[in-house]
């Protein structure tokens, strides 16, 4: 913050600043004193005409769009003029092209955005506008622009201005190359009377090769000494005006280009070097034309760029074409350019080019106007390099995941090699090579972008053997591989030559082979499940899925486990284990589910997939193996079938006991069932939880005489109290175990029943027995039974003395015993006889017949 008795000050770019018609005017302006430092300040620029002192004219608010005047609003939407805050206290002030008329005294004030005044809130600087007087011009300019390579050539750069000022003059030559849209200097002068050669020139500038001499105050010739072929372009001379501020910082207020110098340097090439050719077309409204261009050797057309830009080359010129040696482009409107490298000494000879205009008829297509050809350039003679490189022999194809081994030998050495590795993708994505790797003369190797993360080298075990080394490739490196040996002789020439080798890398899918198997197809409850997965491939990162696949056929991973050795599980971890043996070749991978239930049948696979150099593959899967899990031998037994008599209206308990089981810790769930004439009908059951319900059939009556209970062993005891007759009948007991599976869910077993047969009677006395050997016995003295011998088959009773007690139901049970030599008398049926209702008064004697 500012003292209270702090003065505000404002200050502007010290003039007389000189600018130069159509130059950019820049004015700085800041403020200090203010209260708050840090809030926006806002300005405003003014200017006073010179002619007329007293009147400001309105140029420009930073925060009233209305305060200009109406003459500077256009150039203010066009952008011609702006305000640019710098900072909340400090503004630029721009005029992009000045005109004459904005000469004049600017004055900056800062709007205040406190309540009292206490400082300067404005400062002016005069801006003087003066006339481009600047010039220059080139002379010495060769009558012919072609040059043999190591001619001498010699530049004469003059400039002139009426600038009165003091002034600075800078003076540079620059040349611009065919494709290449920014001239590159080869030396300049600058404002402090400095030399500084350009890139690429820098060692024959020491070598005083190339110099930049002064004639007199304006004037400065260039002297290249031995012209290269790189010297070829074209080539001007700039010339920079510089006047110092008041400030004394040094502006630039004008710049001329003189005109271009065409320069073609023929040479004598040596073989493995470039042939580079130029092709420059002149004509009226060229970006709105068409052109077809062609090169010629010997009159007979090599290459040729249609109206549409579209290549053609010559058949015998094809393979060159799309091994990167020859190319054709168009680099602008005008400029088509021819490059072969490396040269061979079939190439000399006589080279043109050829053009001639396109007219595009309504229907689209093309009507070729008249050619014109240029001047023939003579590549005299192509001197044989005596340096040769051959490529060894390979193995053919590459397995993924394998290191790529390439070896290059140079014969004919003379002078210092290098060598770059370069490849073309196959099917071509582009008709050029691509650089991988390249080891310079010093030992030095430089990767190219796209293979700084690959494991790439190149090495020189001999002075004219280099090895390259490609790890971990994948399909995606099959491809032309290009070995360009680039040899230094001692004069400093250089020259290249190239062998290529073709490079198939087999696919991932063709060699990786996934085969799942299951030790044991079929297991038990509670036991484990070992699944093996073998995969064969090359020795490649992967990463290895298994899955179980669901009733709707997706599939749920279990877990991953990843080439770095990291493990993500979606499944219960502690349900499964993981083993992965290396076995050379392959790898086999193990998967063991652990106490396996019924939740873990169904089919399961494993898959495997491949991340190399950035790129995912997944690939397919394994075969489907089916899991069953079956459940524990039964061993349930229950008691043997039985039978049980029971008078009415007494207790029946019929006993269900378990005998054997299957485990110690098993459940059961008991169902009661009555068989009889009628029908079979649910008693009732009851659950493994020990929750019994009735059947349906059986009336609220009667539940209230029927019971269960476990007893130990275990034994499940059917109580029925009060028999009625209607209990009679066979009752089936049927239990169901139920065994608890790993996830700690109840399963149950086939059910074992047992039969009990229930006969329920009436209360019976007996009258009188007479046995198989003709004995009678009584137990009732009033009682006198018959037998009459004339037929045998027939008993008769007689009651004596009959009275009321003697009423009742009355029948007969026979017995028919059978003699046998060996055994004696044996029982073989008994038979009862329908029952007879009698009614006994007290006075008389009743017989009844038996039969």
């Amino acid at each position: 913050m500012v003292g209270a008795g702090a003065r505000v000050n404002t200050e502007i770019q010290a003039g007389p600043l000189y600018r130069v018609v159509g130059s950019l005017l820049s004015i700085s302006c800041n403020t200090s004193g203010f209260s708050n430092v840090n809030s926006k300040k806002h300005f405003q620029i003014r200017m006073k005409d010179p002619s007329k002192p007293f009147h400001e004219i309105n140029i420009m608010s930073s925060e009233d769009k209305g305060f200009s005047y109406a003459r500077f609003i256009p150039r203010i939407q066009n952008s011609e003029m702006s305000i640019k805050h710098v900072d909340s206290n400090s503004i630029i002030f721009e005029i992009k092209y000045l005109k004459k008329e904005d000469e004049g005294v600017y004055e900056c004030s800062v709007v205040n955005p406190e309540y009292n005044y206490n400082g300067v809130y404005s400062a002016t600087t005069v801006v003087k506008v003066i006339d481009n007087s600047l010039s220059v011009t080139s002379s010495d300019a060769p009558t012919s622009p072609s040059y043999n390579e190591g001619e001498a050539l010699s530049l004469t750069c003059q400039a002139s201005t009426n600038t009165i000022q003091h002034v600075h003059l800078a003076f540079s030559w620059y040349i611009r190359k065919e494709g290449e849209q920014d001239a590159k200097p080869i030396i300049s002068l600058d404002k402090d009377f400095t030399l500084v050669p350009g890139e690429g020139f820098e060692q024959r500038y020491r070598d005083k090769a190339i110099r930049l001499d002064k004639l007199d105050e304006a004037t400065y010739r260039l002297n290249i000494a031995e012209l290269e072929p790189l010297d070829q372009g074209q080539i001007y001379c700039q010339a920079q005006e510089w006047i110092q501020d008041p400030d004394r910082s040094w502006y630039k207020i004008s710049q001329k280009d003189a005109e271009e110098i065409p320069l073609t340097v023929k040479n004598e090439l040596h073989e493995g070097q470039e042939l580079l050719l130029s092709c420059g077309i002149k004509a009226q409204n060229l970006a709105k034309r068409f052109f077809s261009v062609a090169w010629l050797w010997e009159g007979i057309e090599l290459a040729k760029i249609g109206p549409t830009g579209i290549l053609t080359v010559r058949q015998e010129y094809i393979d060159r074409e799309r091994n990167g040696e020859l190319k054709a482009t168009r680099t602008g409107n005008n400029n088509y350019q021819l490059r072969v490298k490396p040269v061979k000494t079939t190439d000399k000879g006589s080279y043109s080019c050829r053009a001639w205009p396109e007219e595009r008829g309504e229907d689209g297509n093309f009507n070729q106007g008249a050619a014109q050809d240029s001047q023939p350039l003579g590549l005299r003679r192509i001197i044989p390099s005596g340096l040769s490189v051959k490529m060894e022999n390979m193995k053919q194809p590459v397995s993924p995941g394998e290191k790529l081994k390439l070896i290059c030998e140079a014969d004919g050495v003379k002078g210092q090699l290098s060598v770059s590795w370069k490849r073309k993708a196959t099917p071509p994505t582009s008709s050029l090579f691509a650089t991988i790797i390249s080891l310079n003369e010093n030992g030095v190797t430089e990767k190219a972008e796209a293979f700084t993360s690959r494991e790439v080298t190149v090495t020189r075990p001999t002075t004219n053997r280099f090895v390259f080394e490609l790890a971990d490739v994948a399909d995606s490196d099959s491809g032309i591989y290009e070995c360009i040996v680039s040899e230094t002789q001692p004069s400093g020439r250089t020259q290249s030559q190239m062998q290529n080798v073709n490079v198939t890398v087999k696919s991932i899918d063709s060699v990786v082979k996934v085969v799942l198997r299951n030790r044991d197809p079929l297991v038990t409850m509670g036991n484990d499940v070992q699944l093996m997965c073998k995969v064969s491939s090359p020795r490649v990162p992967m990463t290895l899925t298994w899955s179980q696949e669901t009733e709707d056929t997706n599939l749920n991973t279990i877990v991953v486990l990843y080439s770095n050795g990291s493990i993500s599980w979606s499944g219960d971890q502690y349900r499964y284990q993981v083993q992965v043996d290396n076995q050379g070749n392959s790898v086999m991978h193990y998967l063991k589910v652990l106490r396996a239930s019924h939740r873990e049948e169904g089919k399961y696979q494993c898959m495997v997939s491949i991340f190399l150099h950035n790129v995912y593959k997944k690939l397919p899967a394994s075969n489907l193996v089916n899991v069953k899990v079956q459940n524990p031998e039964n061993k349930l037994a229950l008691s043997p079938s039985h039978t049980i008599a029971q008078r009415i209206n007494t207790d029946i308990q019929i006993d269900c006991k378990v005998t054997s089981r299957t485990s110690e810790f098993s459940l059961y769930a008991v169902t009661w069932e009555l068989q009889q004439d009628a029908g079979n009908k649910t008693i009732l059951t009851s659950d493994r939880n020990g929750i019994t319900t009735f059947g349906q059939q059986i009336e609220e009556s009667h539940r209230k005489r029927i019971s269960m209970r476990h007893t130990d062993g275990p034994t499940f005891e059917l109580t029925i109290q009060q028999a009625r007759i209607s209990d009679k009948g066979i009752y089936m007991c049927k239990v169901v175990e139920y065994l608890q599976d790993p996830w700690g869910e109840w399963y149950s077993l086939s059910d074992k029943h047992l039969t009990t047969v229930v006969d329920v009677t009436e209360l019976v006395k007996t009258i009188f027995t007479a046995y198989r050997n003709s004995t009678l016995q009584a137990r009732n003295k009033n009682v006198v039974v018959r037998y009459d011998h004339s037929s045998p088959h027939q008993f008769d009773l007689t009651v004596l003395k009959s009275n009321l007690e003697n009423s009742g139901i009355y029948f007969c049970e026979v017995e028919e015993w059978i003699h046998a030599p060996a055994d004696g008398w044996r029982k073989h049926a008994v038979e009862k006889s329908g029952n007879l209702n009698v009614t006994v008064d007290a006075e008389g004697k009743l017989s009844i017949p038996l039969s």
